[in-house]
């Protein structure tokens, strides 16, 4: 896919470059709730709209579940944002962005990991199929 065909591209790419600010500032190490804060503080510094663990309901055939999940940010009011601290990415962690896709009805999610020696992030757009494998193939070019 063309970079210039990228769904929220300008909004990404301020998210994204939030996420690095963050981790060059604070390398890896930290628990996700200390990135989560942090991030927090880059969003209001250069002015990048978010709700910060917003919660999503989710509904099972038109009710309502008393269940619901707790989104790390959702930025720009469009785009979910789920954060890690982690040696590296599972299937899990995009079966779980996934989840929130398909709840939330958003277009897309953004993976973002501090745990590494270098900030991962992926771009996980809802249009995108799931398929569990145990070297998942997205990549930052989504």
């Amino acid at each position: 896919m063309e970079s210039n065909n990228l769904l929220y591209k300008e909004e990404s790419y301020q998210i994204i470059g939030a996420a690095m600010e963050v981790h060059r500032t604070l390398g890896c190490g930290f628990i996700e709730a200390v990135y989560q804060e942090a991030l927090e503080e880059e969003f209001k510094k250069k002015n990048i709209p978010y709700e910060r663990e917003k919660e999503i309901p989710i509904e099972y055939k038109g009710k309502k579940l008393s269940k619901t999940f707790r989104a790390d940010f959702i930025c720009h009011n469009k785009i979910i944002l789920e954060l890690k601290a982690v040696s590296g990415f599972t299937d899990d962690h995009y079966a779980q962005i996934y989840s929130y896709l398909k709840a939330s009805q958003h277009k897309l999610g953004i993976l973002i990991n501090f745990g590494a020696a270098t900030l991962e992030y992926h771009r996980i757009p809802a249009s995108q199929k799931w398929a569990q494998t145990p070297s998942n193939p997205y990549n930052s070019s989504n």
